[in-house]
Order: C-alpha cells, then sequence, then structure tokens
C-alpha cells in the first residue's frame, strides 16, 4: 500500500492517464493554433523561411492579417528564445548520454575483443580436488503468482549441490489462500524427496519483496550459511547455477555480488516482448559487463544473484525505504568497498512481461524507485571513504546521466518541444538531432540482439512513447510524490521454459500418490486443494479481455498528429514523418494494441 501524500502527480501527469490538464491544455493550444496557421495558409499569408518577413502596412489585409501579423512578431520576440534555450538543454544532455552510450560500447567491443570475463582457476569440482562446498541459502520470493510458482520451485529443488549443505526458503507472501495451499503442497512434495526446503508465509505483509526478505534473514539458522542466492518466482536456474557461482567467491574475499544474465522464454512471443529483449540484451550484454569489468560495480537486479551474507549484514541489511532494494543494497555494499561481478555466460530462464499494462506498471517502479533512492543515499555517498571518482560515476552516471536525464531529455525533446516548434518555426530543431543521432543510438542498442535488427524503427519510436511513462515515475519518485512508494506484482502468464524441464516436473510427479500427499499435508488442506481443483475444471476457459484505452497517451498522440499536419504548411519534410509516425505509435499505445491483453 503506498503512502499518502503527494497530489503533484495526479495533478500534472494523471494518476493513470486518467487526468492530465497540462496536456489537455497544451492539446487545446495546439488545435488552436493549427486553426489559425490553416485559415493564415488560406488567405496566402504564409510563413516564409525561418526569417520573419514583417509586411509592410500597405501590404497589410484587414484586422485579422493584422493580428496574425502581430502574432508571429510576438512569438519570434519573446516565445522563440525559451524554447531555444530549452531546445539547446536538451540536446546537450541528448548528446552528453548519447557519448556515454557509445562509450559503453566500446567498451563491450573491448571486451569482447580481449575476451575478458571473470574465470575459476581450475575445475574445482573434479575428483579429489579436495573442494569443501559452502553453505548456501536459496530464497524464493514471491506473491499471488500461480502461474510460476511451480517451475520456480522446482528448478530451484535441481540444483547440483549437496542436500545437506543447502537450503531453500520459498518466501510466500500471497494474501489468496488457495495460492498459499497449492505452494505449501509443492514444497511437501519436494520435502518429501529429501530436499531441504521450507515454507514460510508472513502474517504482517510490510515492506514488499524487501520486508519478505528481511524477515526471512532474520531466521536463527541464516547464521550457519554462508551465501544466499535469490531467484524471483519466475526464474528457472540451470542445474549447475551453484557450480558456476559460488567458486568465484573463493579466494576473493572482497567479492560480495555474483550476478548472472536473465534470459527470456518468451522473447518472441509479440512485438511487446521484442522490444523488451532489445533493451534488456543491451542491459545485460553492455552496461551491467562493462561496469563489473571496469568498476566492480553495477545495480543488482534483484533476482539470480548469489550474495556473501558478510556483504549483506554489513551493508546493513534489506531496507524496506524504497521499492528498488535490490539497487539499494547494491549502492550501501559499494559504499562499503565491496566488489561485485557479472557473469555474461551464466544465463537463467525467465519471463518478459506479455501486456502493456504489465510492463507499463514495471517499468513506472524501475524508473520511480531509482530516484526515491537518489534522494534518500546521496548524504550517504558524499560523507563516504570512498575515492571521489566513485562517488562522481555514482552521482553523476549510475543516478543522474542514466536514471533522470534520460528520461527527462527523451520526454521533453520528442514529445514537448518538437511539436511545439511546429508552431513556432522559428525555433526550428536541427534534422540530426530529428533523425540521425536517434537511429544512431537505436542501433547501438540493437547490437547485442542482431536478430532484432528489423525492429530499429519501432523500437525507436516506442521508447519515445514510453519516456511519458518513465518521465512520470522518475518525477514522482524525486520529489516523493504518490505513487513513488507503489510495487504492483507484475503479471506473468507462466510459459513453460524448455521441455526437458518440463518433462523432469512430470516425472517427479509420478511417484506422489494420494497416501503420500495426505502424510504432507493436512486434510483440511487436502479438501482445499480438491475444491480448488474443481473449480478449474469447471470454470471457462480464460479469455482475453478488452483493450484498456491509455488517455494520456491518446492525447499526446492527437498532439504529435496535430503538429504534423502543421509541419506540412512549412514543407517540413523529416520533422513531418517524424511526428506522424510517433504520433500513430503514441496512438497504437494509448489503445492497448501492442502486447497481448490476458484477463
Amino acid at each position: 500500500m503506498a503512502p499518502p501524500g503527494g497530489m503533484g502527480v495526479a495533478c500534472l501527469w494523471g494518476k493513470d492517464g486518467r487526468r492530465g490538464t497540462p496536456v489537455v491544455g497544451f492539446l487545446a493550444l495546439s488545435l488552436l493554433a493549427l486553426a489559425v496557421e490553416l485559415a493564415a495558409h488560406w488567405n496566402g499569408w504564409r510563413f516564409q523561411g525561418l526569417e520573419l518577413h514583417v509586411p509592410e502596412v500597405v501590404e497589410i489585409e484587414g484586422w485579422a492579417h493584422s493580428a496574425y501579423i502581430s502574432w508571429m512578431s510576438f512569438r519570434a520576440d519573446y516565445i522563440r528564445r525559451p524554447i531555444e534555450f530549452l531546445s539547446k538543454a536538451c540536446i546537450f544532455l541528448f548528446v552528453v548520454q548519447s557519448m556515454d552510450r557509445l562509450i559503453l560500447c566500446l567498451g563491450c567491443f573491448w571486451i569482447k575483443l580481449r575476451k575478458i570475463k571473470p574465470r575459476i582457476e581450475g575445475d574445482p569440482f573434479r575428483e579429489g580436488s579436495g573442494y569443501r562446498h559452502p553453505m548456501v541459502l536459496v530464497q524464493i520470493p514471491m506473491c499471488n503468482e500461480k502461474e510460476v510458482y511451480e517451475q520456480s520451485i522446482s528448478a530451484a529443488c535441481r540444483l547440483d549441490w549437496p542436500r545437506e549443505k543447502f537450503l531453500i526458503q520459498v518466501l510466500d507472501d500471497s494474501s489468496d489462500e488457495s495460492i498459499q495451499l497449492l505452494i505449501k503442497a509443492e514444497v511437501s512434495k519436494w520435502s518429501h524427496q529429501g530436499v531441504n526446503i521450507v515454507y514460510r508465509h508472513r502474517v504482517l505483509r510490510t515492506g514488499y519483496k524487501a520486508g519478505n526478505l528481511m524477515s526471512a534473514m532474520s531466521c536463527d539458522y541464516v547464521k550457519d550459511y554462508e551465501f544466499v542466492a535469490i531467484f524471483d518466482a519466475d526464474f528457472q536456474p540451470s542445474p549447475d547455477f551453484l557450480k558456476k557461482t559460488i567458486p568465484h567467491f573463493e579466494g576473493n574475499p572482497e567479492l560480495g555480488l555474483v550476478q548472472a544474465r536473465w534470459s527470456f522464454v518468451n522473447k518472441d512471443e509479440n512485438l511487446l516482448t521484442r522490444l523488451q529483449n532489445i533493451n534488456l540484451c543491451f542491459h545485460f550484454e553492455v552496461e551491467q559487463q562493462v561496469n563489473g569489468v571496469f568498476l566492480n560495480f553495477f545495480g543488482f537486479n534483484g533476482t539470480a544473484g548469489v550474495w556473501r551474507i558478510q556483504a549483506l549484514e554489513e551493508s546493513g541489511g534489506w531496507l524496506e525505504r524504497t521499492t528498488v532494494e535490490d539497487m539499494d543494497i547494491a549502492v550501501r555494499a559499494h559504499l562499503n568497498g565491496w566488489k561485485f561481478i557479472f557473469l555474461n555466460d551464466v544465463k537463467v530462464l525467465c519471463e518478459l512481461p506479455e501486456s502493456y499494462e504489465a510492463y507499463r506498471k514495471q517499468q513506472h517502479r524501475w524508473h520511480s524507485g531509482p530516484m526515491h533512492l537518489f534522494r534518500l543515499c546521496l548524504p550517504d555517498i558524499i560523507t563516504a571513504k570512498i575515492s571521489s571518482w566513485k562517488k562522481a560515476n555514482l552521482i553523476l552516471l549510475f543516478f543522474l546521466l542514466r536514471k533522470l536525464i534520460l528520461p527527462f531529455y527523451s520526454f521533453t525533446l520528442f514529445c514537448v518541444i518538437l511539436p511545439l516548434t511546429m508552431f513556432v518555426p522559428e525555433a526550428e530543431l536541427p534534422v540530426w538531432v530529428i533523425c540521425y543521432v536517434p537511429v544512431c543510438m537505436s542501433f547501438l542498442n540493437i547490437l547485442p540482439s542482431p536478430r532484432s535488427f528489423p525492429f530499429i524503427v519501432p523500437y525507436l519510436l516506442f521508447e519515445n512513447t514510453m519516456s511519458v511513462t518513465k518521465f512520470n515515475a522518475m518525477v514522482s519518485g524525486l520529489f516523493k510524490l504518490g505513487s513513488s512508494y507503489e510495487w504492483i506484482v507484475t503479471k506473468k502468464s507462466g510459459r513453460s521454459s524448455e521441455s526437458d524441464l518440463l518433462t523432469a516436473v512430470e516425472k517427479d510427479t509420478k511417484g506422489i500418490t494420494l497416501p503420500r500427499l495426505q502424510k504432507q499435508i493436512s486434510e483440511s488442506e487436502l479438501i482445499e486443494l480438491k475444491m480448488q481443483n474443481e473449480r478449474q475444471e469447471k470454470a471457462p476457459l480464460s479469455t482475453k479481455k478488452g483493450n484498456k484505452v491509455y488517455k494520456k497517451e491518446l492525447t499526446l498522440s492527437l498532439l504529435l498528429l496535430t503538429a504534423a499536419t502543421r509541419s506540412l504548411l512549412s514543407a517540413q519534410g523529416i520533422h513531418f514523418y517524424f511526428l506522424l509516425f510517433q504520433g500513430v505509435s503514441f496512438l497504437f499505445v494509448g489503445l492497448d494494441l501492442i502486447g497481448e491483453q490476458i484477463d
């Protein structure tokens, strides 16, 4: 439950697009300006070039012409300069962010050229090596995730590690009692097969995921474990995950985190998942890998990672103060001197959100949380006993450039300034800002996923469309407004992973008979499970729900299409096509025509 307060977001941009007075007002003014320009064009009062031509008195044709000339003089003298100042500021930020992206790509190219990656010396698991398997705790936090709980628990129980050396905690925060029973039965099934696995359910579900993890780490037996591996409910680690990650800690006492890469079972499901795959491939292949190799620091992804428990404890443990507890603990561990490594070749299967509604809520949390965290940890960064360049990297690059500036300039430049310049043509944006640099940056983003090159244009347009949601989230997080502490679990569809995993699950469940199951769970729980199964069998097949309408995106679509129409009067070719396609992109998103609409 999000804390009260912060009317700013609702009044400024609207809550979930229901209101948005400035955007609607901007659209109304644009329509009025378009009507004026069309009337002027119809009467032959055409704007020629970028130089303002004020007709002589004898050339003025009545009061309407005189009023239009006054408007032209006013916008040239008073409106043009603020727009030019704002556009130059955004262009500067745009260039800086593009240079940062280019440097990251060059760093990734250097890593591949020199074949740089974290390595394990020798084979610690060969016979006679005498390797001492450390105690490992495996945590699977979940909340009402009926579609994926079974496959995640199954994958964790198959981890190739001595059974007496690891324990699985299923941290169930579900509010639905029927889902609790299903998860409890799954845990009982694996426990009966000899796996060290426990089920935990909190009565007071405070602090979202951070509160869940913090509660689990308070158990007395945790002191017997050296490392903790964390997997979200839709993640399915391969059996050799621990063997590929844990040995990196050996002989490296300063190492606090080993992060693996995500791999997606549904990346080709629809256009939305394909576009998400482009972003996340760049994030892991370039951002995480480069920062891991050259800085030994990056943001923890919240899952598919192994922490040294000592690093967690010395850094203050899990805190409930933001919705990005993973980034929070990573920053605090970095300030305490702990190092991280990223394993690009160790991949963990997971699932991408397939509906725009789920993706939109996820992105809001991912962009509001970092800004909220930045407010909280800025004093700690400044006073931390680390080098000045590490402080500069955290403040200027990690937070400001990559978390704040990117959504700010993307929204302001392409959704505000560009359409505005169509009605104030004296402040026209150069073509290279509209076309060449964005295409080049999109090209760099797609490099880690070459199969996605056919989607470069939809990717560019969709990223600009998502800048509205990201900007809204960034503002709410930076100023601690109403939705900055809102956590909504991302909806999963429960896509199958690999066929061999499903076959293995079937093999394990064949031997579980009703009498054996009765020994594992109580009679009342068994009755509830039977009733739940009967309801599922009688229930009609799930149908796709109707498309949701996003009014904010639709309003911006009309604004951009209005600006595109105005650009025709000035014969601005590239500006027209960009505004047209971007407006259509907003229209598709506003009508929820991208992704699935699964109930």
